[in-house]
Parts: C-alpha cells; structure tokens; sequence
C-alpha cells in the first residue's frame, strides 16, 4: 500500500470542484476529504487536523474569509490556498496579508493546483512549524486599484504577502502606472499603518536641499537655514518612507542614504546629535537600476539594500483586459466629483481605448475620462469629447499603418495559435511543461487556448 504523503482537506460549495480536485489530489497520493461549507470545514480541522486547507472562498453558512479568520487564530501553522471566483482586490491583498500560502482564481489549471500543493509540502519538509502570521487589522476598500487581468492579479498577491513584513521594497514601473499607490496599500495592510507615511520625489527637489529634505538641518547650518528642520525620515519615524524616482539621486547622496539604511541612524546637516530611527523604506523608480549599475550612476550596495522584494507594475498596454473597468471606474468617480449625472461610454470610445498604447499609463486614461466629462455635453461620453491629441495620435497610427496593421496583426496571433497548439501536442496536452517550453506563465498559456480556442472551457480543468 502506498504512503500517504500527506493529509488535505477541500472546502467548496461546487460538489463538481470538490470531487475534482479530490481525484486529482488523490493521484499524487494524497488522503483527501471535503467540506461543502466554512462550518463544515471548521468541525473537520477541528476533529481530525489536517496538513493543507483548500478553501472557496464564497459559500453559505460560513463563508472561507470569515473561516480562515478563525484558522488564523486556533491553527495558526495550518498552511491554506484560497480560492475564488469572483476576486476582487481586497480579498485578494486581505487573505495574503492574513498569511495563506496562496490565492488561485477561478477558472484554474489544475496544474496550478498540484504546483500549489507540491509548494506546502516541499517547504514544510524539515520545518513542520510555519511562521505565525500577522494579526488582523480591519479591512480597507483600495478603490483605485482596478484590474482583474492576470498581471495585476499577481501585483496584489505580492503586495499582499509583503505587507506582512518589514522588508524594504523596489517597486519598478513607467511613470503612470502606480507606484505611489503601490507603497501607500503597503503600509496600509502592515502594522505600521497608524504611523506616518512620508513621500520624498527624490527627482523633484534640488540636489543642493535633497539631504536636507531627508535628514533635516540645525539653524545656521548653511545660508538661509534660519531655524532648525526636522527631516523626512524623522518625521517617518515608526512608519513608512516612500523614496519616488529613487533613480535620479546624485552619487554622493547615495553614499549617505546607504550609511542612514545600515545604521538607522543619522546627523541632521550642521550638526552632530546621532538621531536613531524606525523607518520602513519603499522606493520607486522608472529606470532600469540595473543599467544604471552598470552605467556607474546608481550604487551597486544601495541596490541591493533595497531590492529585497520587487514588485513590477505591468503597464497599461500589457493588461488591456483592464481598460474598461478602470475607465468605468474614472467615469463613476469624476461624475460623482464634478455633481454630473452618471453617462454611458459609446462604443465607439471603448474602441479607441482599446486600441489606444497608452504611453501615459493609468495616470493619462484617468486624465482622459475627467476631460471627456467636463468637455462633453451630453449624456453619453463621445469620441470628439476625447483629447485632441489621443485623436491625432490614433490618426497619425493608422495613416501609417493602413490595412497592414490588421493584416500583421492575424499573422501574428495566427503564428502564435499554431505555436501553442504544436507545443500542447508535443507535451500531451501538459499545460505545465507546455508554458515552460513557451517560457510563459500557466496563466497565460490558460488565457491564449482559451482565446484561440484549443480546449472548451470545461476541459481546462480536467488536464492533468
């Protein structure tokens, strides 16, 4: 008889889901039991124990977020993949921050599942006894942190699992995308949050006052200092300091930075009194920091120190799938802003952007809805009520293009279908090995069969 290598219990409303991933855990040699609801799941864990929880996270009775509270509490070691349907941004970034090990959306590979699964077993191997997750804190609704594409889907989930933690933060992307917002939930979801969060746009303020802005200086410490300052990362003390466009700091300020992130502590500019500090260090930039290592521009050991997470904001152009949410979610706002009744997008202005790149990123599509309320007229948002210049822009791009855009376009996807469903049959429908081959996530792969139509949709979660 076979070994079990472990005990799981599921926990879903859907018996087809249940029994599903039932068989497919039980193939790989698990024991396996279900649940059909949060009460159920509770007596279960609490009657037998368990190594690994999968849990949905909307049922009756008890739903997975209210169950997985009262987990957090009495089994504190248990480690729980979630799972869901319908996921949103605060239950994605509230069940990482609670400390599951992971959140997986519905539909799902069942690959996804089993690499899930593999992952709690492997680093529980030699360390039975997980790290005790945070306490909880009240839930916050992220309002403008819109998108239910694959791309942001794994932002939150970082986002998430590093908010638990006290660890300094890279977060990388073009100007437009979010990074601010990033650092502020970061420091919304951790303990630090009834601190002070204090943002330095290192590439906004004069070089010659820079050190200054950051460490403060004692009255008459150079011309004009009538009175004494206090700096940022004093003023941040206990809390968070946000350093935006980290990439455009001199070298010799580096230095400094460097040696107050080592030591904690620092000298205001004139003056000798050491002042220790407790500061939480997010940074931002738009620049390649490793080109600029190499460029001799950016310290290789300033980097290092604050790259221990990474965080990179896809852009706009890359999640299109996006684009209409958050343009919904501009409208609603600006029309509750400007006292305007709510109006209807056309269709026609979901094409233009759709097709839009987006140089701007987020920042340039919320740009372009408040325009478009305040200059239309009507009840329904139009295409001449867009800006000039996206108008001109979309011209410009297709009078340059003509029908070859199109036509580039098919042979592309085309190219791209035919190389999928190759690689499906090389790897006998192995979703897995399919992406690694591709050098593409499982996600992806998931969303391109779908789009070229490979596998019907109830089929993706039969492959193994």
């Amino acid at each position: 008889m076979i070994q079990s290598k472990g005990s799981i219990l599921i926990a879903d409303d859907e018996e087809s889901v249940r029994n599903l991933i039932r068989r497919v855990l039980m193939k790989m040699d698990y024991t396996v039991e279900t649940a059909c609801n949060g009460e159920e799941a509770l007596a279960q864990i609490q009657n037998h124990g368990f190594d690994l929880l999968i849990m949905d996270i909307r049922m009756p009775k008890l739903d997975g977020m209210e169950a997985f509270k009262v987990l957090r509490i009495d089994y504190p070691s248990l480690p729980i993949i979630m799972m869901t349907a319908f996921s949103t941004v605060e239950t994605t970034l509230e069940t990482m921050r609670l400390g599951a090990f992971d959140y997986l959306t519905k539909p799902f590979d069942v690959s996804e599942v089993k690499m899930a699964v593999e992952k709690v077993f492997s680093s529980r191997l030699g360390n039975n006894d997980l790290q005790n997750p945070p306490q909880k804190t009240a839930s916050r609704h992220i309002k403008a942190f819109i998108g239910s594409s694959p791309l942001m889907q794994e932002v939150f989930k970082a986002i998430g699992r590093v908010s638990a933690s006290d660890s300094s933060v890279l977060v990388q992307g073009e100007s437009g995308t979010g990074k601010e917002l990033v650092a502020r939930t970061i420091h919304q979801y951790s303990s630090r949050k009834n601190k002070p969060f204090v943002t330095v746009n290192c590439g906004a303020i004069p070089e010659g006052i820079l050190e200054s802005e950051f460490f403060g200086h004692e009255r008459g410490a150079f011309t004009g200092a009538h009175q004494q300052k206090t700096g940022k990362f004093e003023l941040a003390n206990g809390g968070t300091i946000f350093l935006d466009e980290i990439g455009e700091m001199s070298p010799p300020l580096q230095v400094k930075l460097l040696r107050a992130l080592q030591e904690r502590e620092f000298e205001r500019v004139g003056g000798n009194e050491k002042i220790v500090v407790d500061v939480r260090i997010i940074a931002a930039t738009n620049k390649n920091l490793r080109q600029s290592i190499l460029d001799k521009t950016f310290r290789a050991d300033l980097f290092y120190r604050l790259n221990v997470v990474s965080i990179i904001i896809p852009p706009l152009r890359e999640r299109k799938e996006d684009i209409l949410l958050l343009a919904a979610y501009f409208r609603d706002k600006f029309c509750g802003k400007l006292g305007v009744e709510p109006k209807m997008i056309s269709k026609e202005v979901l094409n233009v952007l759709q097709a839009y790149d987006w140089p701007g990123n987020v920042r340039e599509l919320e740009n372009m809805m408040e325009h478009a309320l305040v200059m239309g007229k009507g009840q329904v948002i139009l295409v001449e009520d867009l800006p000039e210049e996206v108008l001109n822009r979309q011209k410009a791009c297709l009078a340059e293009t003509g029908t070859k855009q199109e036509t580039l376009r098919s042979m592309v996807k085309s190219l791209e279908k035919e190389v999928i469903a190759q690689t499906l049959q090389k790897t006998g429908g192995n979703k897995l090995q399919t992406a690694k081959l591709l050098d593409i996530s499982r996600r992806a792969l998931h969303y391109k069969i779908e789009e070229y139509g490979l596998e019907n949709r109830e089929n993706s979660y039969e492959q193994e």
